[in-house]
């Protein structure tokens, strides 16, 4: 094995666009600003995003994570992360007397205000989506009552809806294109008056980092896509990958985790990363490919992006005296008095 010499016709493919999407982005700047403005601690509700390098990093600078609101003491900040939360965890940040950042990703907030419309206007909506995932757990809670999760084709038979002329779809934003479209399909088949969103569900970045791997795949006997195994975009790479037609697809956090073997009679790698991957991890995996006789890099450009999402509106206000003031006037009842005060936009049940 250690013999790998470079040899002509190596190649590494890399996918443009690929890594941070705008969502992401602004979720990881508004933490580091939060601590910048705020001072440690700063509490983040779930993985601010599904990455593990994110997350340390952001540890290491002050951030806490934690998995339910209650595990926040009261008169703290709290920020909730890019998957997006259901109203109820406003609220519980309203009960806790925390002040709240809210860092859900435009492109979700979207999706759950079309769950609330079409839940007002009594419609069945079917949510495509992966069960127990963050943010179809947050688009769920918006419409608990009017929405059921359709994980994939194999689950239509079982969705039973009240009146077949009132049905909707929704979808979570990381899916993969063709899939999706294939539970759509599935599912007009059996409500053939079942409407589609009034616009795509499944965000641009998800879409775009498809497409290149779409056309990576056709040429790469392998692709690695970097990437955490809780991440749903970057697990979607992978299948897209192998669906393209590369022998090997592997999801990887760090360049250490790919295998030598996995080289064995390749000449052509591909190289991407999901929506929530720093661009020095892919730094780390051309690195460690081009010292193992994979110089030669070649862009495969998919889609120009430019998309990017102004910092969350809380991070303007002085969330710190607010979250005082909150266990001030509320002290260690939960009276109703200030309960707005430093909720941001937990008021009302946009779930923005």
């Amino acid at each position: 094995m250690g013999r790998m010499t470079a040899s002509p016709g190596r190649r590494v493919l890399l996918a443009a666009p690929r890594g941070y999407c705008a969502g992401v982005d602004r979720a990881v700047i508004a933490v580091e600003k939060a601590l910048e403005q705020y001072g440690a601690p700063v509490y983040v509700r779930h993985e601010i995003v599904h990455n593990k390098y994110v997350v340390q990093t952001l540890e290491k600078k002050g951030a806490i994570f934690v998995e339910r609101t209650e595990e926040v003491p009261p008169g703290n900040i709290v920020m909730f992360s890019a998957h997006g939360v259901a109203p109820v965890v406003h609220e519980e940040a309203e009960r806790g007397r925390l002040a709240t950042i809210d860092a859900t990703c435009p492109l979700v907030t979207k999706v759950h205000k079309e769950a609330v419309r079409f839940a007002k206007e009594d419609y069945d909506i079917l949510l495509i989506g992966h069960e127990g995932h963050e943010e179809v757990i947050g688009t769920s809670g918006e419409a608990p009552e009017h929405i059921q999760l359709v994980d994939g084709p194999e689950d239509v038979a079982k969705v039973e809806v009240r009146d077949e002329s009132k049905v909707v779809w929704l979808s979570q934003t990381t899916l993969s294109v063709d899939e999706t479209m294939e539970t759509v399909d599935a599912l007009k088949e059996k409500f053939p008056q079942l409407i589609s969103p009034p616009s795509d569900d499944i965000c641009y970045a998800t879409q775009n980092r498809q497409l290149a791997v779409k056309e990576m795949g056709a040429q790469a006997e392998l692709v690695i896509v970097v990437g955490s195994r809780n991440s749903s975009n970057s697990k979607r790479l992978v299948e897209v990958a192998k669906l393209a037609g590369s022998r090997e697809a592997y999801l990887v956090d760090y360049a250490d985790e790919i295998d030598e073997a996995w080289l064995e009679g390749v000449s052509t790698v591909g190289v991407t990363s999901g929506a929530s991957v720093p661009e020095i991890l892919v730094e780390q995996v051309l690195e460690w490919l081009s010292q193992r006789g994979f110089e030669d890099v070649e862009l495969v450009k998919a889609a120009e992006e430019s998309i990017t999402f102004s910092l969350p509106k809380e991070l303007r206000r002085d969330l710190r005296e607010e979250a005082a003031t909150l266990v001030a006037e509320r002290g260690g009842a939960g009276t109703e008095t200030g309960a707005v005060t430093g909720t941001g936009s937990g008021s009302g049940t946009s779930g923005e």
